[in-house]
């Protein structure tokens, strides 16, 4: 009988039984989110400012898979690789779903032989993190990467990208930010000097990487307590992660007599100095600050390495200022394409990427507070008629509108009240209305009305295509 019992339960299980229905939960998956219109709206509007300045500086846009096989993104990201999705195996292919663009980037590189790009790519990464959408961070996000590879003469494509993240901050208008810079051999040869053994390098790099969250004394005991430094060479470090500055710092550091002998830091610091010379020129050094703080966890940065923080957020209905931390970064990765090719050809990298998700909560919530109304189309204008038994001379004008490429809509109803379809146009922000009526079909005329000021003007047939595309190209 148990026997019997436990089949017949298993083939209920097969079949699914009836208790499924009411226990559907209708949510989107843990750190994901839907997008209303009115939110797309706000989405398009960034997405767009982001696009034109990476095509105003020449950049061409590519797209890779949403998955990419496992070993391929493995042995990237140091201690975040316990973030990575992994996908079960269906096909003989262990694949994983991407973590960011830059990798998949380095291996399109590799695999397809090229030494010399600039590219966009704007698309969703994964991460099986603990979010905290409170703060803009989520398991599926979209990334927003601009990269230049190939061998230039030093700094020149890294103050470029500085100076990306400088535009597109300042064309978002999201308030006062920061862009703090330091550089990897600058880092390293700081371990070096206060006493770090070689081996320890990576784990106290994200220590140092945590300074932006926490104050150096709890910084300073993860170093000691959890990851075995001696106490003296976490006082060394302390003394220099604590100093930020501009070609000041940098001419004082050069002329430090530790860091100076060391061959890596001194590097650093030559290309940092040639660095802010280019920045000086491009007008930007009053948002940069030179940080030995900034270490950014990602274990494929050598060089230059920088990220945007806002620095206040303005917000009346909350007593302190909410820090949504940082909104963009990124750094020189001249090593992550030779993992991939087979004979170890380098490509040397930099590139930036813009924190959509984080900006886009904060804009967010501004327009919240503004209650601004915003449009989540872009029609034009409707087709309308104030008599019955027009819907097919509507439908006709309509479908010239579109054939010339204007952006209309008609109410979807045969015979509709006149102040509903200009309610409609209120409700939905749409200026424009086409009236079409039996005396304006004998006279070869619509009258075309504007739904803000209500004035109408008759216009003949053939001029209401190029009388609409006038009026919507006033600002």
């Amino acid at each position: 009988i148990v026997k019997e019992v436990a089949k017949l339960l298993e083939m209920k299980a097969q079949l699914g039984g009836d208790e499924g229905k009411h226990k559907f939960v209708l949510k989107t998956p843990k750190g994901t989110r839907d997008y209303s219109p009115k939110q797309m709206a706000i989405r398009e509007r960034v997405f767009n400012v982001i696009i034109t300045c990476f095509k105003r500086h020449g950049a061409e846009v590519i797209d890779t898979p949403v998955f990419e096989l496992k070993e391929t993104l493995m042995g990237k990201y140091g201690e975040d690789s316990k973030l990575i999705y992994d996908l079960k195996d269906q096909g003989g292919e262990l694949l994983s779903l991407r973590y960011d663009l830059t990798v998949p980037f380095a291996r399109y590189l590799a695999m397809n032989k090229i030494t010399n790009m600039k590219r966009y790519h704007i698309a969703k990464v994964y991460r099986r993190d603990n979010p905290a959408m409170t703060r803009g961070r989520y398991r599926e996000f979209y990334q927003c990467d601009f990269d230049i590879a190939g061998h230039f003469d030093p700094m020149i494509p890294d103050a470029e990208c500085l100076k990306i993240v400088h535009e597109i901050l300042s064309d978002l208008q999201l308030g006062d930010f920061l862009i703090k810079v330091n550089d990897r051999r600058i880092l390293d040869g700081m371990f070096a000097v206060c006493g770090v053994p070689d081996s320890k390098f990576r784990m106290i790099c994200s220590s140092v990487d945590k300074l932006d969250k926490m104050p150096w004394e709890e910084v300073r005991s993860e170093m000691v307590g959890e990851k075995g430094l001696s106490p003296e060479a976490a006082d060394r470090i302390g003394e220099y992660v604590q100093l930020h500055g501009g070609l000041d710092l940098i001419e004082q550091l050069l002329q430090d007599p530790k860091l100076s002998q060391n061959k890596l830091a001194k590097e650093g610091l030559g290309d940092m100095k040639l660095l802010f010379e280019y920045l000086t020129l491009f007008g930007i050094t009053g948002k940069i600050s030179f940080d030995l703080s900034l270490a950014r966890g990602l274990d494929y940065y050598t060089g230059v390495i920088f990220e945007a923080v806002l620095l206040q957020q303005e917000n009346n209905h909350v007593e302190e200022p909410v820090s949504i931390g940082s909104v963009a970064g990124g750094g020189r990765y001249d090593g992550l394409v030779g993992m991939f090719d087979p004979k170890g050809r380098k490509v040397p990298c930099v590139g930036v990427s813009i924190g959509i998700e984080r900006i886009f909560s904060i804009l967010e919530q501004r327009l919240e507070a503004s209650e601004e109304k915003i449009r989540t189309t872009e029609t034009e204008v409707l087709v309308a008629s104030a008599q019955k038994k027009l819907l097919e001379e509507r439908l006709k004008l309509l479908s010239e509108l579109w054939d010339a490429g204007i952006k209309a809509e008609v109410l979807y109803k045969k015979n509709p009240k006149l102040l509903n379809q200009l309610q409609y146009c209120e409700d939905t922000g749409i200026p424009l209305v086409a009236i079409v009526g039996e005396q304006e079909l004998k006279d070869g005329v619509v009258k075309l009305r504007v739904v803000a000021t209500r004035e109408e003007v008759s216009v003949r047939r053939e001029s209401l295509v190029e009388e609409i595309r006038m009026r919507m190209s006033r600002p």
